[in-house]
């Protein structure tokens, strides 16, 4: 893909670090052959709109990983803003600052592609980019897709007594107690990508800004790991065709 030079230039941001707790080193476990980052950093390079590739990762061992399938590793993430509970604006600063204060380079926009989800292709990349370049005076864009279950029929339990999560709906027919076709539509984010304009992390101190466009993801766009019954399902559909992963043209990595 050749990008116009009218066109902002953008940096691929994939956070790996290395602290998983519900499925340990699970950004580097073995998915069909490859580790699971593999997956994202191919799929970046391939969609052909990013400057660079960069993964935003504490440990020596992701880095060695992620620059053996292509991806840049000019820094490491401090351990500080590396823990369960460290937002992600802490690692996209980090990052953005690093690139522009240390080695000079500064984008317009930044992506961020998380490996939890490998099955985003390069065209859902491209999709997303061109659907974000089409809208004016947005902040930032990010990957929904529609609720299977409806938080209309999710509930609050102080003490012995539930409450509705969503108090709204006629008196005679609560939302609670509807049929899942007559209610809203209602879609929930994925970890599949989001895609802001790099001055929002420093005007709104957050990585989505206040204007945010749906991007809608369709089949196995979406799909996120993150336990152990994921990795069941995903294999599980990759065995009947029901998944496809983004194409690797690099061999395997091994620490032999």
């Amino acid at each position: 893909m050749v990008i116009n030079v009218d066109t902002p230039n953008i940096v691929a941001l994939i956070p790996a670090r290395s602290g998983s707790l519900r499925v340990p080193d699970k950004n580097i476990r073995y998915l069909s052959g490859h580790p699971l980052i593999a997956y994202t950093i191919a799929a970046a390079l391939d969609s052909g709109i990013f400057s660079k590739v960069i993964v935003s990762t504490d440990s020596t061992e992701y880095s060695e990983i992620s620059r053996h399938y292509g991806a840049e590793v000019p820094f490491l993430r401090p351990d500080s803003i590396s823990g369960a509970h460290s937002p992600d604006i802490e690692f996209v600063k980090h990052a953005i600052d690093e690139l522009k204060n240390n080695m000079g380079f500064e984008f317009d926009c930044f992506s961020i592609l998380r490996p939890t989800s490998p099955f985003r292709k390069p065209e859902t990349i491209l999709r997303a980019w061109n659907k974000f370049l089409s809208h004016e005076g947005i902040d930032s864009l990010r990957a929904v897709e529609k609720c299977n279950e409806h938080p209309a029929k999710m509930w609050v339990v102080r003490g012995e007594i539930m409450h509705p999560l969503i108090p709204f709906g006629p008196k005679d027919q609560p939302w609670h107690s509807s049929q899942y076709q007559t209610l809203p539509e209602i879609y929930v984010q994925n970890a599949s990508l989001e895609i802001a304009w790099t001055k929002v992390v420093t005007d709104t101190k957050t990585i989505a800004g206040n204007t945010v466009v749906p991007f809608f993801t369709a089949d196995d766009e979406g799909l996120d790991i993150n336990g152990e019954y994921d990795w069941k399902i995903v294999n599980a559909m990759l065995e009947e065709g029901q998944a496809t992963l983004p194409s690797i043209d690099v061999k395997p990595y091994s620490k032999n």
